[in-house]
């Protein structure tokens, strides 16, 4: 079953790919859509083995892969609950996506390479989630890349396109770097790359509470004991899951990557490239663990991120952008979760986010087919009676993100059982950022219902600012394209009161540690004695249970003054507010900024290199200096070929002379 499960996708991308143009375009998205389908059920079908059945973690051996002296790296399936997760979200999502694409993508020529494209891109999340050691994840790790850049710029002829999908390349080259060094790192302090070894070890030294004693590591030129090594190792880990789950300052390139095609956009935010950063961290919570360090600086970047990218959200203009730094802030949340030890509620927020996040982009994709392809908010408005299945599709995938529920009821949306995990957690989290992480994602909760209802109200309701031509031309899009809103619209709704218990633990009394959690996530997640926040997780304060909904209802109540009550009232505070709103409007300039510090000079130093170094060195005295050497004095040696006797007559005459001197004065007989 696992095998049909990761295969079925490459196979899909093979017959696409190779077969595509000979088959059609339609057979083409049914075949790679059937084989997703197939793919999602079985995923379920496992989920429900750990779920309900408590099955045992296990591993399925492929084959032989690389075998160099006491270095071995083969090709295996590990399947634990959080493969399990991640297999549930990537081929559900995908399933979906593709599904969604047949009518999004109807008119578009090449159908069959872009179906080919996201069949490849769920095939190497596969490999990367259900990895056995460390150089199987890096080879998934660098097939999203690849895929992602390919489908970035799947629209080749825009150079917009072209640029997105290279700065998504160039931007996670850095935290693969740094991914790259941790699995040497990995390597050198374990002896080993695959999981089994490392966890055994890693679990070993956080029981015994002490690093063994060994050799110093030298990195960078610096000695470092064994528990600096730990240190350094989880920071390089982290410095890959920044680049891929796009954490400050290496998030740059998520906003641009919306130049792809809206099913893109969803598969990348809800179910791929953005999550393996995240499953990175989780995967190797046992190592983490061993760092209070590294986790102190997850926890910051996690809370730093969520804050910075709502802020950037609160006056963006295009629709998917919007979406797009709220993926960036929901990350955040995730990664603070983790940083705290709180590696249940950080997955489970995952999972709930996958569907209410995929429901926002295609809910996106579908006013944007309405619309005659506009994604400026400013030109939209008076869409709610035109397009009201997508209006209320998107409505629950706001209610999702923004935690609609009651606190300590079952009554509440995924978002709100995830989302107040994690708001707990970070509330009893030990390490010294647990404060400052609190307090980030409380004002980032009110800030994500601002520029979600922002988007709502100024999408749907209003006034129409589209041209007559344009809203004369809005019509629903087909079941094709709804139907996959519709499980999604379930997932965002349902998944958070029906999934908590085994993702986050149920109430118990203080001290005691769930026992469901800890047989949901045996073998897959860190649940060791230094783990404090599966005691402490609910017994907090009734204001902390109920922060997330007392900030979202201010939220909310704002951005219906706004866009609704007032809309000439953000007119006059951006006017007041100039500097502000252009720092906002501007993602904080960090592009510019970069721009100057990494790019311009990148860009001198490649052109001096270019024409001095390359051109005027190497190829002028070198290749280019020889041959031009040899074309002079050929030139001359041509001006002694005139056609004329006399001249001829002449050069004998001197040879003859200097012969005859050189014979004189040497005594040569």
């Amino acid at each position: 079953m696992l095998h049909l499960i990761v295969f079925l996708p490459l196979l899909g991308f093979l017959i696409a790919g190779l077969f595509g143009n000979r088959m059609g375009a339609t057979a083409s998205e049914y075949v790679t859509t059937g084989f997703m389908g197939i793919s999602a059920i079985l995923s379920w079908v496992v989920f429900g083995s750990f779920w309900l059945g408590g099955a045992e973690p296990f591993t399925v051996d492929v084959l032989r892969w690389i075998q160099v002296g006491n270095f071995s790296a083969d090709w295996s399936f590990r399947v634990d609950t959080l493969t399990a997760v991640m297999l549930v979200v990537v081929n559900t999502v995908s399933c979906l996506v593709h599904m969604y694409s047949i009518g999004y993508m109807s008119h578009d020529p090449h159908r069959p390479r872009f179906f080919a494209y996201l069949s490849l891109f769920t095939f190497a999340m596969l490999m990367l989630v259900t990895s056995d050691n460390l150089i199987q994840m890096f080879f998934g790790w660098e097939g999203v890349g690849l895929a992602s850049y390919l489908l970035i710029g799947f629209w080749y002829k825009k150079p917009s396109a072209n640029a997105a999908a290279m700065k998504a390349f160039v931007v996670n080259r850095v935290g693969d770097f740094g991914f790259a060094l941790g699995i040497f790192g990995i390597f050198v302090f374990f002896g080993s790359v695959s999981f089994d070894v490392i966890f055994a070890k890693a679990i070993s030294i956080a029981e015994s509470g002490t690093v063994p004693d060994g050799p110093v590591f030298e990195f960078a030129g610096y000695a470092l004991d064994q528990a600096s090594a730990l240190t350094i190792i989880c920071l390089l880990l982290f410095m890959g899951a920044m680049g891929k789950s796009a954490q400050f300052l290496l998030h740059t390139w998520l906003p641009d990557a919306m130049e792809g095609p809206t099913p893109v956009s969803a598969l990348i935010h809800a179910a791929t490239m953005v999550t393996a950063g995240v499953f990175l961290v989780a995967r190797m919570s046992p190592v983490f663990e061993l760092s209070s360090t590294a986790l102190t600086v997850v926890t910051i970047f996690g809370a730093t991120t969520a804050f910075f990218a709502a802020t950037v959200g609160l006056v963006q203009n295009d629709i998917k952008r919007v979406i797009a730094y709220s993926t960036c802030s929901q990350l955040g949340y995730m990664f603070a979760a983790l940083g705290v030890g709180a590696y249940g509620a950080g997955v489970f927020h995952l999972f709930t986010h996958a569907f209410f996040k995929a429901l926002l982009f295609l809910c996106a994709g579908s006013v944007i087919h309405a619309v005659s392809n506009e994604q400026d908010m400013r030109k939209m408005g008076g869409l709610r009676k035109h397009i009201p299945k997508t209006y209320w599709m998107m409505v629950i995938g706001t209610i999702a993100i923004t935690g609609v529920g009651i606190p300590g009821t079952i009554f509440g949306t995924a978002g709100f059982f995830s989302k107040d995990a994690i708001l707990e957690s970070v509330w009893v989290g030990t390490n010294p950022a647990a404060g400052y992480a609190f307090w980030m994602l409380v004002v980032a909760a009110f800030f994500t219902s601002f520029y979600s209802w922002r988007l709502i109200f100024m999408t749907f309701h209003g006034k129409p600012r589209a041209s007559a031509d344009v809203m004369s031309h809005i019509h629903e899009s087909p079941n094709v394209m709804l139907v996959p809103l519709y499980i999604l619209a379930a997932g965002a709704l349902f998944a958070g009161v029906v999934f908590h218990t085994p993702f986050i633990g149920s109430h118990h009394e203080i001290g005691a540690v769930d026992p469901h959690y800890l047989e949901f996530w045996k073998g897959a997640l860190f649940t060791g004695p230094t783990n404090q926040i599966l005691e402490m997780f609910h017994d907090v304060p009734k204001l902390v249970k109920w922060a997330a909904v007392l900030v979202m209802l201010p939220g909310l109540a704002i951005a219906y003054w706004f866009y609704i009550r007032s809309p000439d009232v953000p007119v006059e505070l951006a006017r007041q507010h100039n500097g502000l709103y252009k720092f906002l409007l501007n993602k904080w300039y960090f592009d510019e900024l970069y721009e100057r510090i990494f790019i311009r000079p990148a860009m001198w130093l490649g052109r001096f290199l270019w024409k001095q170094g390359d051109g005027r060195i190497i190829d002028g005295f070198g290749p280019n200096g020889i041959a031009a050497r040899v074309q002079d004095v050929t030139a001359r040696v041509v001006k002694l070929q005139t056609g004329y006797l006399y001249h001829y007559a002449f050069a004998m005459l001197i040879g003859a002379a200097a012969l005859i001197t050189y014979i004189m004065f040497t005594g040569v007989k």
